[in-house]
């Protein structure tokens, strides 16, 4: 059954591309975060940005025609994934980062690809660890913390608790990577695996954001804010979900969390393009190594250089 064909270790162009604009949509939710979060609490927008998409992505199901499961089996599917890909890393990240600096946070997110490959090894029987993809996985962490700078890690070490709950959103992003695999074995579409697990963020996040916002006492934030939140939920979220599990779908855990390495560049990239800010030589330096690092986990241009080479991809 094709539902249940392995993931491909190499990913074609198509995958390489969709991987690069998700990577284009998440880095722009920092410049929504940066508009939304000045007049409204963190888990407001959190929550709004997931429950909006929630809506948006059931909509869009059903002008296709199309109707979300009604299997018990499918919905604690979903609310797994929410569970792992939404509730655990969204409050770590949030309390994590009242105490820590986003450079510090950046580069502890930017983990995710190496507990994806060590868990993956263990946890699946088609991902398994390869030289080329850890040496690639430590290229581009490395990559990262360059891009960042040396800040960030004189910072490392300041407040162990936030750190470790960084660290925990990294390992629950991992999980829910190969976690997600299982939907095209269950013949979900990733439009409705996106549609599901959003649904079952909001369920959870909810209650816990009416606790500590208190929405009800919050003045009504500009016309910017709320373009910002819907920028947030319709692109950042709705579609990013979308391209998410499309990937995962075909590629595989390992591959989708490489994402992460491109998040900075891209988020880089969009500050130069539309918020002035200056590209820096570690900027370009950074770049350059989550580019090798890359190549090293593709694996094809190490084949063509080193044809007697054990396979990589």
């Amino acid at each position: 059954m094709p539902g249940n064909a392995p993931p491909r270790r190499t990913m074609t162009p198509l995958e390489w591309g969709m991987l690069l604009i998700l990577s284009v949509v998440w880095g722009g939710s920092f410049f929504f975060n940066r508009v939304a979060v000045q007049e409204l609490p963190v888990f407001t927008v959190v929550v709004s940005r997931v429950a909006l998409a929630a809506i948006i992505l059931t909509v869009i199901l059903r002008l296709r025609g199309e109707r979300l499961p009604t299997s018990g089996r499918v919905w604690a599917a979903f609310f797994g994934m929410g569970f792992l890909n939404n509730a655990v890393p969204f409050l770590l990240i949030v309390w994590g980062q009242q105490f820590i600096a986003s450079g510090v946070a950046s580069i502890l997110n930017a983990s995710t690809p190496l507990f994806t490959v060590l868990f993956a090894h263990f946890l699946t029987t088609d991902e398994k660890l390869s030289g080329g993809r850890l040496a690639g996985v430590l290229i581009g962490f490395a990559g990262v913390a360059v891009m960042i700078g040396p800040d960030a890690f004189r910072a490392l070490g300041g407040n162990l608790a936030a750190q470790l709950a960084c660290l925990g959103a990294a390992v629950s992003y991992a999980f829910a990577g190969i976690f997600g695999r299982r939907f095209r074995a269950m013949g979900v579409t990733p439009i409705t695996t996106a549609a599901g697990q959003v649904i079952a963020s909001s369920t959870m996040l909810l209650p816990v954001m009416l606790v500590v916002d208190r929405p009800w006492t919050l003045p009504l934030p500009s016309v910017a804010a709320l373009g910002a939140l819907v920028a947030l939920a319709a692109v950042s979220t709705a579609f990013a979900y979308v391209l998410f599990f499309r990937i995962l779908s075909t590629a595989g855990a390992t591959n989708i969390v490489l994402v992460t390495f491109l998040v900075p560049v891209s988020a880089i990239l969009l500050g130069v393009a539309f918020l002035g800010e200056r590209l820096r030589p570690e900027h370009l330096a950074g770049m350059a190594l989550i580019g090798a690092g890359l190549a090293a986990i593709d694996g094809r241009l190490w084949r063509r250089l080193n044809p007697r080479a054990a396979r990589d991809g």
